[in-house]
């Protein structure tokens, strides 16, 4: 007579036969938690089970090992094993096709999330017509004449300019005189000589001295006239 379904041995049997793989009692034990069944009563079951002749059971040591009869599965042949392995590999193929339209999918959501909102451009789009317009009313002074420095913000940074100016042509005149002192009877070529001491002109770095000069005189004619 089978067990009961829901019976510990017929859950158990159920269970075993599903698996179709050798199992220990602690296997089944673990997986049929669920069914809040102890491990002496899954033993039993399995050794009952064992003793019916409804599972195989053979010993390894100390260690017994249950399998679900193989009589009881239909074997298929070599024509049927075939058309599995065939059928096997179309399915692979659908699923390696599945995978790539998913991982495809996943790429266009993870791109549509990284686009704004519609409430993130129109936020963008007021800041930058609002930058817009700023740099609009700066341009419109700009063409008007409107003095954007305080007259007194540049005539801080004139005397400055003045003063650097005046400092560079009065250090310019003490390195002449000391050079000329220096070099007036010297027998070597003046140009190695400033060589083997480094000095470099205003001209060998690319400086104009007289155009700064004209700059600060251009400056000043400008603001006579105005």
């Amino acid at each position: 007579m089978a067990p009961k379904s829901d019976s510990v041995e017929g859950i158990v049997l159920n269970f075993v036969n599903e698996q179709n793989r050798p199992l220990n009692s602690q296997n089944v034990a673990d997986s049929l938690q669920k069914f809040n069944l102890k491990k002496s009563s899954v033993q039993k079951a399995l050794d009952a089970l064992a003793d019916s002749g409804r599972i195989s059971s053979k010993e390894y040591g100390k260690q017994k090992i249950y399998l679900a009869r193989q009589d009881q599965f239909d074997i298929p042949n070599s024509e049927e094993l075939s058309r599995m392995k065939e059928e096997n590999a179309k399915l692979q193929q659908q699923l390696e096709e599945q995978k790539r339209a998913i991982s495809e999918v996943e790429g266009e959501i993870k791109t549509l999330q990284s686009n704004l909102t519609l409430e993130q451009i129109r936020a963008k789009e007021a800041k930058l017509k609002m930058e817009v317009e700023e740099m609009e009313d700066k341009l419109n002074n700009l063409r008007g004449g409107v003095t954007l420095v305080k007259f007194e913000d540049r005539k801080v940074v004139e005397e400055m300019y003045s003063d650097r100016i005046n400092q560079w042509r009065r250090r310019k005149r003490i390195f002449k005189d000391l050079w000329d002192a220096i070099t007036e009877n010297l027998p070597k070529d003046l140009k190695e000589f400033k060589e083997e001491l480094a000095i470099e002109y205003d001209e060998d770095v690319g400086v104009s001295f007289q155009s700064l000069c004209d700059l600060m005189q251009h400056r000043k004619k400008r603001a006579r006239c105005q």
